[in-house]
């Protein structure tokens, strides 16, 4: 799966769709396989779980970031100065955060034309089947064009990231298989994988032969677990 991303990967999803801990997740093992990645946090929607949160991890990884210059603040505003643009244009691997819904895909547009003379993107739309307003594959499609047409960028591939936290069982991931693939073939694109709990990875992949199973660690963590 990491083999085949393009230089830029722009994360998307709804609210509460797991979006952020796959960035990260995505970021660290991008940069195990020997790309020399950043991250970058556009995610000014939801101040509770953002990319920038991780700043310390990101370091010791050898991993770049860019944030609002407001990230970890009490002001939300779509602030980011000139890096963004320079490294769009610079040979590094980016993996972008995006908030949630149409709302964060609109900081987004502000660099789509960039993106696209960089060569494009590859744009994940992250999916939860147990979250609220994306339960059904009618309801995750609709809320996947909202974000293209803020984004002025094309979802390509579908994550299935189908969990519910620290509750999670393989049976839980397995029966979410058919809701992510019903809203990939909604708009034709694939599922790129399905994410499980590392622990949890090899009975899933036992359960969904045939698909690609990306196992994940758990760095989100709900705000009284920190």
């Amino acid at each position: 799966m990491l083999t085949n991303l393009k230089r830029i990967v722009v994360v998307v999803g709804h609210y509460g769709s797991g979006k952020t801990n796959f960035s990260v997740n995505l970021a660290v093992d991008l940069k195990a396989a020997g790309r020399d990645v950043i991250l970058v946090d556009l995610d000014i929607v939801n101040p509770y779980f953002r990319s920038a949160d991780f700043g310390s991890l990101l370091e010791e990884k050898g991993i770049g970031l860019i944030a609002p210059v407001y990230a970890r603040s009490n002001l939300d505003v779509p602030a980011l100065d000139g890096r963004l643009d320079a490294v769009i244009e610079s040979d590094k691997t980016l993996v972008i955060d995006v908030g949630g819904d149409d709302a964060g895909a609109a900081a987004l547009g502000r660099y789509s034309a960039m993106i696209r003379e960089a060569g494009g993107c590859d744009m994940l739309y992250v999916v939860n089947a147990y979250r609220y307003l994306t339960r059904t594959s009618e309801e995750a499609a609709e809320i996947l064009g909202e974000i293209e047409r803020k984004a002025r960028l094309e979802v390509t591939a579908v994550v299935n990231n189908s969990n519910l936290a620290d509750i999670t069982t393989a049976g839980d991931i397995v029966s979410s298989a058919e809701y992510a693939e019903e809203t990939a073939r909604r708009y034709g694109i694939p599922v790129l994988c399905t994410t499980a709990w590392k622990k949890l990875a090899a009975e899933v992949g036992e359960k969904l032969p045939g698909r690609e199973i990306y196992p994940v660690d758990i760095y989100v963590k709900k705000p009284w677990e920190v």
